[in-house]
């Protein structure tokens, strides 16, 4: 059996020195917006297929390119009208295949971090040189398409190797959603540099919750009112995070952005709530480290 990497420190969730967010909020909200792109035919990972279906899988690759044609659009004036800024987890090939989408939600002020390339390319398997090269590709391609320099990391398609964590925090990012391990930010012990492990949900993650748990829209919306009222209620011990991670094909149907939107306005009337990008939430908590 393999030896735990240690990554970071056992710390009891009501033992925590306190945890402050701006202007007395008791829960940081920030909402992730899965920016992606899709090969229909990618390369084969012999770890694990692209496609439930064989080639060509046009159910599975047409439902998602309805995110960049038509649902981004739905989903991000929604966030705009209630004042949530996007923390984009970014497939990067997107700034070249559809860059009207990365060009809207750079307007809107949104920050970009990395998912990878393709999220049809898996890190499963990939030697040092190969991880290196994705995300110095990361770097340069946001940097070009929008004037930002990422500040963080979400593995393509949740895939990770032995040395990931290592690597973003040698490149200099400050951030990874690849934990999913607390309601607050963690320190990460790495070969080199500092990075911190950002709350990012998969329960409350719109494709658990319609692809997994198999819930109603409405069901959906309720779920994310009752995890927000219980993190801004303990938030007031030491302060939390709720993230809200979406999949456009998914939120942005005209069936589901109603209840949807009705979140947004809850939260934002809530005196409790600090609404962010992950980058704020970030630099808050290494403040106070």
């Amino acid at each position: 059996m393999e030896a735990d990497p240690q990554l970071y420190d056992f710390s009891p969730y009501r033992d925590r020195p306190k945890l402050t967010w701006p202007g007395s909020k008791t829960v940081a909200v920030w909402v992730a917006p899965n920016l992606e792109y899709y090969e229909i035919d990618p390369p084969a990972n012999p770890h694990r297929k692209s496609w439930t279906r064989p080639h060509p899988d046009v159910v599975g690759y047409a439902h998602r390119d309805h995110s960049n044609r038509v649902s981004h659009w739905r989903m991000a004036e929604a966030m705009t009208r209630h004042g949530f800024p996007g923390s984009v987890s970014l497939s990067v090939a997107l700034c070249q295949h559809h860059p009207e989408v990365v060009a809207d939600a750079n307007a809107r002020g949104w920050e970009f971090f990395s998912h990878g390339i393709y999220n049809t390319r898996y890190a499963y398997g990939m030697d040092e040189a190969q991880e290196r090269a994705i995300i110095e590709d990361s770097i340069e391609t946001v940097r070009a398409a929008t004037g930002q320099t990422i500040r963080g990391w979400l593995a393509p398609a949740l895939t990770h190797t032995e040395r990931t964590l290592d690597l973003i925090a040698e490149y200099g990012l400050t951030y990874t959603c690849d934990l999913y391990h607390d309601d607050q930010p963690t320190p990460i012990r790495t070969r080199s540099g500092r990075i911190i492990s950002m709350p990012y949900s998969l329960e409350v993650n719109d494709h658990y919750g319609f692809f997994v748990y198999n819930m109603s829209p409405r069901d959906y919306a309720d779920a994310l009112i009752r995890h927000f009222e219980r993190l801004a209620a303990e938030g007031e011990r030491s302060g939390t995070v709720m993230c809200i991670p979406l999949h456009a094909y998914l939120i942005g149907q005209p069936h589901r952005i109603g209840p949807f939107e009705r979140v947004l306005e809850h939260i934002a009337a809530d005196g409790r709530a600090w609404i962010t990008t992950a980058a704020q939430i970030a630099d808050a908590y290494l403040e106070q480290m």
